[in-house]
């Protein structure tokens, strides 16, 4: 605004002195033929100029004295909350359209629905035809899992329901040759889309999205911003984060990065800056299980070579990209599957991905790796 009103004032100063100058060639010159009819004329035309660009000004400035302040949702979304900012200046959403868009997601893909299209699909009912959703994420989870050499792979479903990971929740009596029965039935390239219905080699496997749902959710609402012209938002389901545009403050987005704390306390080890891109972060420090018997703690990032949940120094990966948020959760996921030294290897041949890597070291310390191109606070 300040440059507008300065360009006024410019305006303004140049035509008072061209109004001046013509009024004194109006004297020098006022009995020359013709002279007062074009003079005045050209005062009228710099007279109107002046006051439909000091129009322009008013409205302008009208504009931004009653432009809306960023509005805030939050409600239960997959079990969890999600948390959503926007500048509503050219629609203003309402909470039972978030809703809706939440209930299209969970009927297609929530294992913890017994009525929902995979819950029925895992059943071993082959007569579903399977909506929009249903392909996008199954079509991501197939690329995904080539990528990464299967270390993403929803069909794991079998077997993180066995550690109690799943819908039931309860751990159950597992033994190698057990597991070893149940890998035979992990592997996406066991399942495909046949004229919109899924095709599951193995009768007993089982689908699960839960690794990809909340980041594709995010990426569902989001989309339905953008279609309703809302240009700045943020969008939080479960810690997945996708950013258009700007915060009120007109500056990027802030988010924080946790630290792994085992003790349920919260800390952060970083503050970065996103705009127009997607966060996403998995991590075994809070979710886990611990066998009743032996008080043995399980983490529920499950290694779909093994069929045990994973072991190794990594205890959280966030990543960070321009993609979709189905597809950073899908990532974040099987780095923690594949730990540190894999991970790092993958993320040089990725170079669209940016990521914060949190691992302990042997003697028992807290390092971060981080990859190029990340913004931080400062």
């Amino acid at each position: 605004m300040q440059q507008i009103y300065h360009l006024f004032y410019i305006n303004l100063y140049f035509c008072a002195k061209i109004i001046g100058f013509i009024s004194k060639q109006k004297i020098l010159i006022e009995g020359a033929i013709g002279a007062c009819k074009k003079t005045r004329l050209l005062i009228k035309f710099i007279m109107k100029f002046s006051a439909l660009f000091f129009l322009m000004i008013l409205m302008v400035s009208c504009n931004e004295t009653t432009k809306k302040p960023y509005q805030k949702l939050e409600g239960l979304a997959l079990g969890t909350i999600f948390h959503i900012t926007y500048d509503p200046s050219n629609y203003e959403i309402l909470e039972n359209e978030i809703d809706s868009l939440l209930h299209l997601v969970n009927k297609s893909m929530s294992t913890y629905i017994p009525t929902s299209d995979i819950s029925k699909i895992n059943r071993g009912d082959t007569t579903i035809v399977i909506d929009d959703l249903f392909v996008e994420v199954f079509n991501k989870s197939d690329r995904i899992y080539r990528e990464t050499n299967g270390y993403f792979d929803p069909t794991i479903g079998i077997i993180v329901n066995a550690w109690g990971f799943g819908p039931k929740s309860h751990l159950e009596v597992i033994d190698s040759s057990r597991i070893k029965t149940m890998l035979t039935f992990v592997g996406f390239n066991n399942v495909k889309i046949k004229n919109g219905m899924v095709q599951k080699k193995f009768v007993e496997t089982y689908l699960d999205f839960n690794a990809i749902a909340k980041g594709f959710a995010v990426d569902v609402i989001g989309r339905y911003m953008e279609a309703n012209d809302i240009n700045n938002y943020l969008i939080e389901i479960g810690g997945e984060i996708r950013t258009r545009g700007v915060n009120s403050s007109k500056n990027l987005w802030t988010i924080a990065i946790e630290n792994p704390n085992f003790d349920g306390s919260r800390s952060f080890q970083s503050t970065i800056l996103l705009s127009n891109e997607s966060i996403a972060t998995s991590g075994n420090y809070r979710k886990f299980k611990i066998d009743s018997l032996t008080g043995e703690k399980y983490a529920h990032t499950m290694d779909t070579k093994t069929g045990f949940p994973s072991k190794s120094n990594l205890l959280s990966a966030s990543v960070i990209s321009e993609i979709d948020c189905a597809d950073v959760d899908a990532y974040a996921t099987a780095l923690m599957a594949m730990g540190m030294e894999k991970s790092k290897k993958f993320l040089i041949k990725h170079s669209e991905l940016k990521a914060i890597l949190i691992f302990s070291t042997d003697d028992g310390q807290i390092n971060t790796f981080t990859t190029k191109n990340l913004r931080f606070k400062k």
